[in-house]
């Protein structure tokens, strides 16, 4: 259940408050989802086709080949991939080529599944709280109106407060999703760059012995 406490904070803020908390809650679900994908995904690991790719280098393919062989990281996988395309016959080395980066923009695709919507909540969030704010201060300023000389200045400084509270959810929501942003492109930019590394070292070098 929500804390009593915490509702009247929301009901304060108004509706807009209310879609900003939404949002925070979405924001967790996808740091965390992610988080959890690029584990699985094995974004963090690559020794297993660092050490396929030494002994590629060697000319030991079969050996390379051993060392990937049913790992589930997204390097080993294109290590794999790679390695077959090569060694098959049946494909000149453009078209393996090919067949490998076509394995990659998939791998690359899913790692990089939910940016956009962390992408979107940085930048709407504190649109939403600029946008409470206003219609607040509007709120506060035709009461101010309504009352004329009778008006009481702590009141609509109350007004202007609770106006304000979305603003500060707005970006409260925005700064994490941001740099939670930021950081997951950087972990997808390393992993594209360490599987172009990957596929060039395998193609450039033999591999069969």
């Amino acid at each position: 259940m929500i804390p009593q406490t915490l509702l009247s904070f929301l009901d304060r803020g108004g509706p807009t408050l209310w879609l900003i908390a939404g949002l925070s809650v979405l924001t967790l679900a996808l740091i965390l989802w992610k988080l959890w994908q690029l584990t699985l995904l094995g974004a963090w690991s690559g020794g297993a086709a660092d050490r396929a790719i030494a002994l590629w280098s060697d000319a030991q393919g079969e050996a390379a080949m051993a060392v990937v062989s049913g790992r589930q990281s997204v390097r080993a996988r294109l290590v794999q991939r790679a390695m077959s395309a090569r060694l098959d016959d049946s494909l000149s080395e453009a078209a393996a080529r090919e067949e490998t980066a076509r394995f990659a923009r998939a791998d690359l695709g899913q790692a990089r599944r939910g940016l956009r919507a962390l992408d979107l909540i940085s930048t709407i969030a504190p649109l939403l709280g600029l946008l409470g704010t206003v219609l607040g201060m509007i709120t506060a300023f035709q009461t101010l109106q309504d009352a004329g000389a009778r008006a009481d200045p702590s009141a609509l400084a109350g007004g202007i407060w609770v106006a304000l509270l979305t603003t500060a959810a707005g970006m409260a929501v925005a700064i994490p999703a941001g740099v939670a942003l930021s950081w997951f492109e950087s972990v997808t930019d390393t992993l594209q760059a360490d599987m172009e590394d990957a596929a060039t070292r395998i193609f450039i070098r033999g591999g069969r012995g």
